[in-house]
């Protein structure tokens, strides 16, 4: 069995190498390689306000420059820039009880009128493992004045319309670098429908800028973004179906969690077993950025599409449950 690590398409490649050669950056300056992918992120997240940046932290940094109050994040399934942008910030940080990462809207109606925070930060799966309810947790921010921020860059693309919507989210941040859903090896974005929120972070979102090279990419890779969420998902429901012992294995994920007693040993053990052209797709957890459990995390967002047949499948899940005993 031979594993491959997400890349970006060979046709995006083609057209970042192209856009490196026809670039005059005394003149042109990439502007209209900055418009098209400003103009395919805005039809994706329907958000009409989009600045493509070099990295999906510089979108939250950019993103958190426009509060000065406090923000809420998971207590875990989140991703640990949230925090540590927040502290660089200043900002006070209050973590919200989940489910494993994921946000009961009841739980957060509380924690809203106790802390009255400013904004809530979540990614689009907690922990690439589990759909949060976005839509809810919006509903329930837009009522009580709170600015909902989802990182979605793992639910770029969502057929369900339930990820990355504007609808659903005051801003939307993502990342657009190696393996993300939208894998260009670098940059990332943030959209709103408000252009005033962009007032306060004016100058990072200019310093933090992404060149015309990257925004060519962006706007190659956008459109294989449907394909690759919903076969990596499909891969994760087909593994997930296998063990008892997954963690929301009734939810959409695009990584697959599962309990175990040692999980150590058994990550050091898969590592050796699932090599990835000498890269990982095993994580071990107690983890913020998974889950804080004992478990291993077989990361599929992490994988080639063509790694996501069904016998492919069927021979990890089969290593998986000889290594950890689950047979």
């Amino acid at each position: 069995m031979e594993l491959y690590f997400r890349k970006s398409s060979i046709a995006a490649r083609r057209a970042m190498c192209e856009a490196a050669m026809q670039i005059d950056h005394a003149s042109n300056r990439g502007f209209n390689e900055v418009k098209l992918a400003q103009n395919i992120i805005s039809e994706i997240t329907g958000h009409e306000y989009v600045r493509i940046v070099n990295s999906g932290n510089s979108a939250i940094l950019s993103a958190m420059s426009s509060f000065n109050g406090k923000i809420l994040i998971p207590d875990q399934g989140g991703w640990s820039g949230f925090k540590s942008i927040a502290e660089y910030r200043g900002l006070e940080v209050i973590e919200v009880p989940t489910e494993l990462g994921v946000i009961n809207p009841l739980v957060l109606e509380d924690i809203i009128v106790k802390y009255k925070p400013e904004a809530l930060f979540i990614t689009s799966f907690a922990g690439y493992i589990a759909e949060q309810p976005v839509k809810k947790l919006f509903e329930l921010c837009n009522d009580n004045n709170v600015i909902l921020v989802e990182d979605a860059s793992g639910g770029i693309g969502d057929n369900e319309g339930k990820l990355c919507n504007g609808k659903h989210a005051h801003v939307i941040v993502a990342s657009t670098g190696s393996p993300k859903i939208v894998n260009v090896g670098n940059g990332g974005f943030i959209s709103t429908g408000d252009n005033d929120f962009f007032k306060k972070s004016k100058f990072i979102l200019k310093t933090l800028k992404a060149d015309p090279i990257t925004c060519k990419g962006i706007f190659n890779e956008m459109s294989n973004a449907s394909s690759i969420l919903s076969k990596s998902v499909e891969a994760c429901e087909f593994i997930k179906r296998e063990f008892k012992s997954s963690i929301h294995a009734d939810k959409r994920g695009v990584n697959v969690a599962i309990r175990v007693d040692e999980p150590k040993r058994v990550g050091y053990l898969l590592r050796q077993k699932l090599n990835v052209e000498g890269r990982c797709i095993v994580t071990v957890c107690p983890r913020y950025d998974r889950a804080l459990v004992n478990a291993i995390c077989i990361e599929i967002k992490n994988l080639d599409v063509q790694c996501m047949e069904n016998d492919t499948l069927k021979e990890i899940i089969q290593i998986i449950k000889e290594v950890s005993g689950d047979i």
